[in-house]
């Protein structure tokens, strides 16, 4: 896997053994963390990451990555997929930040990456939600370019959705494979 690189930002894809580091919160070999990392969404990410290997195998690249700063190396919160994309092809993501580097535009950065990941994965729709009262997320995910399309009695839900364009990409990659052989 390879990382995904922004302006600002190195989104590293985790391994496993990775993952056990951010679950016992310790650094491995050459990880540069910030203080304040990994916070405890960072570790139950890993956790539920660690989970899904056991239980179905490695789903990456639609896992979780680490968001580092590209000036040190630091290593300042985490995004990523819930897993491999459903039937429909759809994921679910989340993303989070340790409290020192919030408002600097990093999440909504390291989000329009992974979703122009996921899209040009051919990924149909990318679906995320944030508890009611988090604001900050809520903007993160439009300024990202997902849009708001329910909310329930905890969380709002945020989506979006390039079915059109997947449709498309799978029609071309097959043509372009048949015209290959």
């Amino acid at each position: 896997m390879r990382d995904l690189v922004t302006p600002r930002l190195v989104l590293h894809p985790l391994s496993p053994a990775e993952a056990e580091n951010v679950v016992a919160r310790r650094p491995g070999p050459g990880g540069l963390w910030a203080p304040e990392y990994p916070t405890d969404g960072d570790a139950n990410g890993a956790r539920h990451f660690l989970e899904h290997c056991a239980d179905t195998g490695n789903p990456q690249p639609f896992g979780p990555y680490e968001i580092r700063l590209r000036q040190n190396g630091h290593a300042v919160g985490g995004v990523g997929f819930h897993g491999a994309p459903n039937a429909e092809g759809q994921v679910t993501i989340g993303y989070g930040l340790t409290s020192a580097v919030r408002g600097k535009g990093y999440a909504s950065e390291a989000l329009r990456a992974l979703l122009e990941f996921a899209r040009d994965e051919g990924i149909a729709a990318v679906n995320g939600d944030a508890d009611l009262d988090n604001t900050a997320s809520h903007h993160v995910m439009v300024a990202a370019g997902m849009h708001f399309v329910r909310e329930d009695d905890r969380v709002k839900h945020f989506r979006i959705d390039w079915s059109e364009a997947t449709e498309a990409t799978y029609l071309t990659r097959a043509t372009d494979a048949t015209d290959a052989a």
